[in-house]
């Protein structure tokens, strides 16, 4: 499984549990990703190497870096993004759920899109900012 594929099942998941309205999936997908980016155990490197493959993902390079060297943080861009949206999540669907009711929403579309498209947006400007 890779990480292109993660994604998307994880914004289908997300939209089918907003739709029928399933809190506890909403939570057990807040918790897998929190647990993922804390522990660095990422579902797709995990699969990958169970099933015998090398690492069960694809490595995107730094294709849109600037040529001068700039900062580089000792945190994968993927740990801090699963971190970001199990924690947007969090805020939007258990705490400021009056205030923030389209946020799930827009992220489970956003999330589902990146995942069909292969380009996220969060996970551009993450690595631009210094993470790995």
């Amino acid at each position: 499984m890779t990480d292109r594929i993660y994604r998307a099942l994880l914004g289908t998941l997300l939209l089918v549990a907003l739709y029928f309205e399933l809190p506890g999936l909403i939570l057990g997908l807040i918790v897998v990703m929190l647990l993922e980016g804390v522990t660095n155990l990422r579902l797709p490197l995990v699969l990958g190497r169970l099933s015998g493959g090398e690492s069960g993902c694809l490595v995107d390079g730094d294709d849109f870096a600037p040529a001068r060297r700039r900062l580089q943080l000792p945190f994968d861009a993927e740990r801090a993004w699963r971190i970001m949206v199990s924690l947007f999540l969090i805020l939007s669907v258990f705490v400021f759920t009056e205030m923030l009711w389209f946020f799930p929403g827009f992220m489970g579309f956003a999330i589902l899109g990146a995942g069909i498209s292969g380009v996220c947006p969060v996970l551009i400007s993450l690595k631009f900012a210094g993470f790995r």
